[in-house]
């Protein structure tokens, strides 16, 4: 992501909303989690677009998920990713699998990066940042 395409809050990038993706941003600011959903083939949908990556389909919704889901995936960054990051190390990157099936990538917090395991159960963390920006990041849970 490019300087021009992201705004900064506390020095750090964050992201621009788009009409497609107004939605998804705007329902993070009321700490929910919004996905689109494809009305011919049943399929969650993320990143936000214009059709059903699965069926070609125009014809998306957006619907309230849980915000549930395991860890698919994850490494640790010992050294920040970029130097605005510095304060964030370890940073836990993770591929978070929701339970309605669709993959975001996002950081683990208020978790032990030692605890991290692939499969273990997370839950959202809503991340306000200031003005019209909430970021989803994720923490483990019990089973």
């Amino acid at each position: 992501m490019s300087e021009s395409e992201a705004i900064r809050t506390e020095g750090k990038p964050l992201p621009l909303s788009t009409p497609t993706s107004a939605p998804f941003w705007a329902a993070l600011r009321e700490e929910r989690v919004d996905l689109q959903h494809c009305g011919r083939c049943d399929a969650f949908v993320f990143y936000p677009r214009s059709h059903c990556p699965t069926c070609l389909s125009e014809d998306l919704v957006w619907r309230t998920v849980s915000g549930r889901g395991n860890i698919h995936a994850f490494t640790v960054a010992r050294e920040p990713t970029a130097p605005l990051f510095a304060d964030e190390v370890p940073q836990v990157l993770a591929i978070i699998e929701f339970d309605e099936g669709p993959r975001m990538t996002s950081t683990i917090v208020d978790s032990a990066s030692t605890s991290v395991v692939i499969g273990a159960r997370v839950e959202p963390v809503f991340d306000h940042r200031g003005g019209e920006v909430t970021l989803v990041r994720f923490r483990t849970t019990a089973v």
